[in-house]
């Protein structure tokens, strides 16, 4: 049966009990991204989003490294919960998306519209949202679980260096994802005249 937007809208949550029981082949998921990310829009469309996608022993590296580099940062008598959060919530996943956006592209249309210079980059932080979003919402739809993570910058230079990632790449979220092994919690909803505001109706 087909899902409405409104209805894989509210599908998408963040699953912190995810799995590698995943129907979907690795190549299925790689398709996903792809097709998701391309059709993001973003601002002048510049394409500035950039995409890795981690399986297998490429992805349990990038939770193993996070975790190496939090251990020097975090409290010893705090550490577990940590490493309880890292292994148990991200690397016991089926992958893990990351998401780059290429300050080539940024700084390429700062030059050639230097009226919006000072924008291209908050456009750039946007399309990045924009694609991150979609790419949820596409998993949601089959059924995969994912969470939005942001490691960044402690990870990435260790990031750059382990997979060859271009200077101009900026590392802005990682997307763990996997078989949703348990639900997410109820959504609770702040009211509605707190957010919004109508004028004219």
């Amino acid at each position: 049966m087909s899902q409405t937007f409104f209805e894989l809208q509210q599908k998408r949550r963040s699953i912190y009990a995810i799995g590698k029981n995943v129907n979907l082949s690795k190549a299925d998921i790689v398709a996903l991204v792809k097709k998701t990310v391309r059709e993001a829009p973003s601002s002048f469309n510049s394409q500035s989003s950039r995409v890795v996608v981690l399986f297998g022993e490429a992805h349990d590296k990038l939770w193993s490294t996070t975790l190496d580099t939090l251990r020097k940062i975090v409290p010893a008598d705090t550490f577990a919960a940590t490493e309880q959060k890292i292994n148990g919530c991200f690397k016991a996943g089926f992958g893990t998306v990351l998401f780059f956006e290429d300050q080539d592209v940024v700084k390429g249309l700062q030059a050639k519209f230097p009226a919006y210079a000072d924008n291209f980059p908050i456009w750039s932080e946007q399309a990045s949202g924009i694609a991150q979003y979609a790419v949820w919402v596409a998993l949601a739809e089959q059924g995969v679980g994912a969470t939005l993570q942001h490691y960044n910058p402690l990870i990435d230079e260790a990031v750059a260096k382990e997979w060859g990632i271009p200077t101009s790449w900026k590392l802005r979220a990682q997307m763990p994802f996997g078989s949703i092994e348990a639900p997410a919690a109820e959504k609770t909803y702040m009211d509605d005249e707190v957010r919004f505001k109508v004028f004219g109706a």
